[in-house]
């Protein structure tokens, strides 16, 4: 597991006084703020954070050091970490996303399916999108409980049941 939790990313300047655009990965967005300072994947660079207001995908904000349009364009594309330490534990039935990414996924007949390459969410639920040598392809596997019933981080697999016709 990562010591490092994705929260968000720059997505661009807004206005010309050096805010940025940023998309929080956080359940409750505007919580991004709370974890503030946050560093870059590599730790090399750390940024305090403050959100200005909502805007359409996200907030306006201020990074620290920030302060014309042309830094804030250069930091497009940016992706803020926390430590895993100042997060908040879990239940049970939660996962932190970059915890999936690279667990093996097996059928209940115990086939393997593949591996988790990615987690993504374009709105409706989230999906676990697969790789492996015997798909054709990437495979989309939606990440419910009827589909994915077990997660077993210990042993660093996932037991799935998917829809029929999915593979």
């Amino acid at each position: 597991m990562s010591d490092l939790i994705c929260l968000g990313a720059i997505a661009g300047s807004y206005g010309v006084r050096g805010e940025v655009r940023l998309k929080s990965f956080c359940a409750n967005p505007e919580e991004i703020a709370t974890y503030s300072p946050l560093t870059t994947e590599d730790g090399s660079q750390s940024y305090t954070l403050t959100l200005s207001r909502a805007i359409k995908g996200g907030f306006c904000a201020r990074l620290g050091g920030v302060e014309t349009k042309e830094q804030a364009d250069a930091v497009k594309g940016l992706r803020l970490f926390a430590p895993r330490d100042r997060l908040p534990k879990l239940p049970d039935d939660e996962y932190y996303y970059t915890d999936l990414v690279g667990l093996e996924v097996f059928d209940t007949g115990g086939a393997l399916l593949g591996t988790v390459k990615s987690v993504q969410n374009h709105g409706a639920s989230d999906l676990l999108e697969l790789q492996g040598d015997t798909l054709k392809g990437t495979v989309f596997l939606p990440f419910t409980l009827a589909a994915v019933p077990t997660v077993d981080l210990d042993q660093g697999r996932i037991i799935a049941d998917p829809p029929e016709g999915l593979f």
